[in-house]
């Protein structure tokens, strides 16, 4: 059962409406987009690029984010305001306008183009490689678009669903619909 000031969500997107002294890459008025996970930048984790694992964030695990059970004291990031600690490490700056034409794409910049692009590096992607990804939901698709993205020869996607299947074909890649595989 949820409490009932529970704040749900980690895809925050807005406008900086005020800075702590220890910012110095943002101004108030700024456009950001804000990673889910929330990172210091100079722990032993950091340094080496492990930021999900960070080890100053969270007093209970290593690892830290907005709106996660156990992931440290963040609410979620659906929010009228949020604050984000470590902001100079944690934000990007985006061109535009709130509520501009790349306001929906630039939210994907929040999660789940991230977590798919962070895929392929785990996977080692390289140019002319092929790669297979189980699943064409968001997640699936942006990891495909970012293998595509990296030079892949060959970008296999596997799913049913066939809305998810042409969303496939739309990006370059090749889907295949296990539901047709003679079993």
């Amino acid at each position: 059962m949820q409490k009932p000031d529970t704040v749900l969500g980690h895809e925050p997107l807005g406008v900086v409406e005020e800075v702590g002294d220890a910012v110095t890459s943002f101004k108030r008025g700024d456009r950001v987009v804000v990673t889910f996970n929330i990172a210091c930048g100079h722990c032993f984790n950091c340094v080496r690029g492990f930021t999900s694992a960070c080890l100053t964030v969270n007093p209970e695990i290593a690892g830290g984010a907005f709106g996660y059970a156990k992931m440290g004291p963040y609410k979620g990031a659906q929010a009228e305001m949020l604050r984000v600690p470590f902001a100079d490490l944690n934000c990007t700056k985006l061109p535009g306008t709130a509520g501009d034409k790349w306001e929906d794409d630039f939210v994907l910049l929040a999660d789940i183009f991230p977590t798919g692009y962070y895929a392929t590096k785990l996977a080692m992607v390289q140019p002319g490689t092929s790669v297979a990804v189980f699943g064409a939901g968001p997640v699936g698709l942006l990891t495909a678009y970012s293998a595509l993205l990296k030079g892949a020869a060959q970008v296999f996607v596997v799913d049913y669903i066939p809305e998810r299947l042409d969303l496939v074909k739309n990006i370059g890649a090749i889907p295949i619909d296990f539901s047709r595989i003679p079993r």
